[in-house]
């Protein structure tokens, strides 16, 4: 017997706008045991320190504060209660690669998504699980790969702007491919009124159009969240380009003038960034731009630790 569909509504007017305008989608993940606050918990408690990060951001209105920590010793239960009275989020990556019941999940979206989206074909597929503090924000950024976004649990206001000047440059997008994080991405007040805003509850999921730049605020609750993460041939091109032409302005202090994803130009990109995408002095400079600082407070859960104070 086949299963009931991840997704709970679809229309030919979403097969025709995905990948080409934010399209908002119902689905039942939030009614599914691998998301329920036990699963999650026991989830937390087995995961690999190398594929998650924990986030501490500064409040709606104030100053931008980005630190990573990490969990420490306490159980996955208490991670999320320390989540609920804090301010902060945790982001579980590649979860499919730790557990394979969310591999599963993992095929039967991509396999849902074939069939309904024309001429859709992915590479490579990833799924990684948010969980954030009530009130928390996630800064105004960008993505590379195709993404969606999942509600679970909770609800939450999610921006998005256009994927052109003045609100996302190619330089943007060359450092989150180089240092994994947005080195400087300006973000104005104005840009909201150029933003799609959607007021997200559980049992809804949102995929916008590569590299469309979104900013999210939560409501007053707890919230759980599925990333989705997605490559095509198109995409996997784009982001040699990202990356050779990073490399080309940050090291050699060139201003790349092609984004061609095809031609002998866009070959000899392809060599080059492979050579160059992985030397020592450019892991010691995205380590640098990441360090851990915290550490989860045990004792007062929702605080956090200084790790020299630690």
């Amino acid at each position: 017997m086949r299963a009931e569909p991840v997704f709970t509504s679809w229309t030919e007017q979403e097969s025709k706008l995905w990948g080409n305008q934010p399209v908002r989608i119902e689905h039942r993940l939030n009614k599914s045991p691998l998301f329920s606050m036990d699963g999650l918990a026991d989830l937390i408690d087995r995961y690999p320190r190398q594929h998650y990060s924990l986030i501490q951001m500064g409040a709606p209105g104030q100053r931008k504060l980005w630190r990573e920590g990490e969990i420490g010793d306490l159980s996955g239960a208490e991670v999320i209660e320390a989540i609920g009275k804090g301010r902060m989020w945790l982001n579980l990556r590649r979860v499919a690669e730790v557990d394979t019941r969310y591999r599963d999940l993992v095929n039967a979206i991509f396999g849902e998504l074939s069939e309904r989206v024309p001429g859709f074909n992915s590479i490579d597929e990833s799924i990684g699980i948010l969980i954030s503090s009530p009130n928390a924000q996630v800064y105004y950024h960008a993505d590379l790969p195709g993404q969606s976004l999942w509600q679970i649990h909770g609800s939450k206001k999610v921006y998005i702007y256009p994927a052109v000047e003045p609100f996302l440059a190619p330089e943007h997008l060359e450092d989150i491919a180089l240092f994994g994080v947005e080195v400087n991405m300006p973000y104005e007040p104005w840009y909201d009124e150029h933003a799609r805003c959607f007021e997200f509850k559980a049992g809804e999921m949102l995929n916008w159009p590569l590299n469309a730049p979104h900013r999210i605020e939560n409501m007053n609750c707890l919230n759980v969240s599925m990333t989705m993460e997605y490559w095509t041939d198109d995409y996997k091109r784009a982001q040699v380009v990202n990356l050779a032409n990073g490399i080309l302005r940050h090291r050699f202090g060139h201003k790349p003038k092609s984004r061609a994803t095809h031609g002998p130009i866009f070959w000899g990109k392809r060599v080059a960034q492979r050579l160059l995408r992985d030397t020592p002095a450019l892991k010691r400079e995205r380590k640098a731009l990441r360090p851990i600082s915290f550490r989860l407070d045990r004792t007062h859960l929702g605080e956090i630790l200084d790790l020299e104070a630690a």
